[in-house]
C-alpha cells in the first residue's frame, strides 16, 4: 500500500510541475498503451529498454554494508525513452534513474543501492521501472546473502 501511495504521489508531483525547458520531454506522454486504447503507441515505434542484465547477485555481504549496482541499458527502440518512476520492494533498496529522455540508440543506467543493515540472511529484492515502453513496467532484481559481523 505504501508503494502505491509513493508512486501516486511522485506522479502527482511530476505532473504538477511545469516543464518550460524545450530540451526536456513532457512526462504526460507516458501512458499505458494497453489501457489507453485511443492513445496506444504502435509497438514498432515504441522505445525498448534492453538491459545488460536484469538480475544482479551481490554475493556475500557483511551486515551493515551499503552497496550499489548500476543496471546499464540501451534504448533499442524507435522513439525517446521516458522513465516516469522506479520503486523498490523494500525500504532498504533505493533506485535512482535518469530523468531526461533517452534517445534511440543511447544508453542509460538505473542505480540500485542496498543497505544490508539488519538484513542477515538471504535477500532477494525487486525494483519496478515504469516507462513508456510496451509493457510499461520492467522488473530488475538484486540478491545475495548478508552475514553477521564477526
Amino acid at each position: 500500500m505504501k508503494r502505491i501511495i509513493v508512486v501516486v504521489s511522485c506522479l502527482a508531483i511530476l505532473t504538477a510541475c511545469g516543464n518550460n525547458d524545450p530540451k526536456k520531454a513532457d512526462s504526460s506522454v507516458i501512458s499505458n498503451p494497453i489501457s489507453a486504447s485511443d492513445t496506444a503507441v504502435n509497438s514498432a515505434d515504441a522505445p525498448t529498454m534492453t538491459f545488460e542484465e536484469n538480475i544482479h547477485d551481490f554475493g556475500k555481504l557483511i551486515d551493515g554494508e551499503v552497496v550499489t549496482y548500476k543496471f546499464k541499458f540501451k534504448n533499442t527502440g524507435n522513439s525517446p525513452l521516458l522513465i516516469s518512476g522506479a520503486s523498490a520492494s523494500c525500504g532498504c533498496t533505493v533506485p535512482s534513474y535518469p530523468k531526461e529522455p533517452i534517445a534511440p540508440g543511447e544508453e542509460g543506467a538505473i542505480d540500485v543501492q542496498f543497505n544490508s543493515s539488519g538484513k542477515v540472511g538471504v535477500f532477494d529484492k525487486n525494483v519496478t521501472i515504469v516507462s513508456n515502453t510496451i509493457p510499461n513496467q520492467t522488473i530488475l532484481a538484486i540478491k545475495g546473502v548478508v552475514e553477521e559481523k564477526k
